[in-house]
């Protein structure tokens, strides 16, 4: 994801959270060495262009399924927002015990990015994920370090017509937090068709956020669900996302865009690598039309 950032043992500890300075004009929230200009009036923002090192509190957390938890953190004070642009990530820093090196992992927010005063994050932990086992252990009043901001792809209202947002598993997240961006923006008025793979119907994360649209935006948004391993009785369509699945889907116009994010091997089936094309270019999107998270 761009440029690599290295952390020593020394330097790792010794990150600071929060520092406030007061000037002679307005306020300046400096995360160590690094300023966020908060004009009069304006939202403060916790993440600006820069490395950040923000240290914020866990206030709640939420099994939302078997190996999910929502986290919410507080941002530093009610007033302030995420300063986050859509498609946006934030890379986490921690020190899980037992490990003998730091580990660093994006997460994307879930939450309105100019929600004042708060981060929400859906977790999803690994068998063998340290960060994400770390992050499930965390209790309330503990904290979490936020390095910085990634951005990701620059979006910009009504460019494409319509697009195609396809999820598998906590991929769902980037998905999500773009289609929110768009459904919310009364000047946006890009489709959008999601479609959302997982492998079993209690994987369907979001669910009910993602139905709620559906209605609320009827001939703007559809969302389809397809489970591997469905329960007796599911309502939901059976199987993986697939060539044949996408093909069902009406085609992209020539401005349209494919957004894709899920496990290793689902990317590569439809994104392709260096030695094959993949389905979604077998369907006739070319490359400039596929974007990976």
């Amino acid at each position: 994801m761009g440029s690599r950032i290295l952390f020593t043992p020394r330097l790792a500890r010794s990150v600071t959270s929060v520092a406030v300075a007061g000037t002679g004009v307005g306020l300046y929230y400096v995360y160590t060495g690094n300023v966020v200009r908060a004009d009069s009036g304006a939202p403060k923002q916790a993440f600006g262009s820069g490395p950040a090192f923000l240290s914020l509190q866990l206030e709640s957390t939420e099994a939302v399924n078997h190996n999910t938890k929502r986290l919410r953190f507080r941002l530093p004070d009610a007033n302030t927002v995420s300063g986050l642009s859509l498609t946006s990530a934030l890379l986490t820093f921690s020190w899980p015990k037992g490990s003998i090196l730091p580990v660093l992992r994006p997460y994307t927010p879930v939450n309105a990015l100019d929600e004042p005063g708060a981060l929400e994050f859906l977790v999803k932990q690994y068998p063998n994920g340290k960060q994400s086992t770390h992050l499930h252990s965390l209790k309330p009043g503990d904290s979490l370090r936020f390095v910085t901001r990634l951005p990701g792809y620059k979006w910009e209202p009504n460019k494409h017509s319509e697009i195609m947002l396809i999820a598998g598993g906590a991929g769902i997240t980037p998905a999500y937090q773009l289609l929110r961006g768009i459904l919310q923006n009364p000047d946006d008025h890009t489709k959008v068709t999601l479609v959302f793979g997982v492998n079993t119907d209690a994987d369907l994360l979001l669910r009910q956020e993602l139905d709620e649209y559906e209605t609320r935006f009827p001939g703007r948004f559809r969302v389809v669900y397809t489970v591997s391993r469905p329960v007796e009785g599911s309502p939901f369509r059976k199987g993986y996302v697939s060539k044949g699945l996408l093909k069902e889907m009406a085609p992209l116009p020539n401005d349209g865009k494919v957004f894709v994010c899920g496990p290793p091997p689902m990317e590569t089936s439809l994104v392709g690598d260096r030695k094959k094309p993949g389905i979604l270019e077998e369907l006739g999107y070319r490359k400039d039309q596929i974007h990976k998270f």
